[in-house]
């Protein structure tokens, strides 16, 4: 599986692109089973499916962000919020300047609250950024492809994220997810004492509930949900 995008220069210039699209993934723990980059691959992976159906420029990926939350578990590497926030706000600036005014972001990791407000400092003038995917369409994308976890059950290297990569990149997925179930509960500290406090496999979620087919129609579901993204930038149809 390749990562990165593979465009080149030329293409851009034929193309012609109104919309950029950038995956945010991160560097954390997802158990014994999924990798430290399931984020980034996860948030590369619907990038892509975006970019096969939509006139998009697909950036590579931001491989490192918040996930503060998950310090005790060995491997993880965080940047912090303001930093992240620089970084994505430099690259629309950069964007602007090559006359793509419209950003994407393809958000992996639920920690990186501070996107939200990105997007929200962009958008003070008109529509030019929006973050993908949204709940509702994480809620869509559940239901169409019949997963059995909700989205608080399944946070983190569950059965939704487990799916993908067994249907896009299963060489990603180790053995021991069909016993690695864990109900983390309500989580009404997670902020404070991270998540080491509601798990000590640094697994929330089904994974066992994983399939290749459910991943492909997440995936599916999710590149129809864009359009509607693409619509209230103003850029589509």
């Amino acid at each position: 599986m390749n990562l990165l995008p593979t465009t080149t220069s030329t293409d851009v210039e034929e193309r012609q692109p109104r919309v950029a699209v950038l995956p945010v993934g991160s560097f954390e723990q997802h158990g014994q089973y999924l990798p430290l980059i399931t984020d980034t691959a996860i948030a590369c992976i619907v990038g892509q499916e975006i970019a096969s159906a939509y006139p998009v420029h697909l950036l590579p990926p931001i491989t490192i962000s918040c996930s503060h939350e998950h310090a005790a578990f060995p491997g993880t590497v965080s940047i912090s919020a303001r930093t992240l926030f620089a970084v994505v706000d430099d690259i629309r600036a950069s964007l602007a300047r090559s006359r793509i005014n419209k950003l994407v972001i393809i958000n992996g990791h639920g920690g990186n609250y501070v996107l939200s407000n990105v997007v929200q400092e962009a958008n003070t003038d008109g529509p030019t950024m929006s973050l993908f995917p949204l709940g509702s369409d994480w809620s869509r994308a559940r239901e169409h492809a019949g997963l059995v976890s909700d989205q608080h059950g399944d946070m983190h290297a569950g059965e939704i994220e487990t799916s993908i990569l067994l249907h896009a990149a299963p060489g990603l997925v180790r053995e021991g997810f069909a016993d690695a179930d864990h109900d983390g509960g309500e989580r009404p500290f997670l902020l404070i004492r991270g998540m080491s406090k509601y798990t000590k496999s640094g697994v929330i979620g089904y994974p066992s509930q994983a399939t290749a087919n459910k991943g492909k129609a997440v995936l599916a579901s999710l590149q129809s949900s864009f359009a509607q993204h693409l619509e209230e930038l103003g850029e589509w149809p």
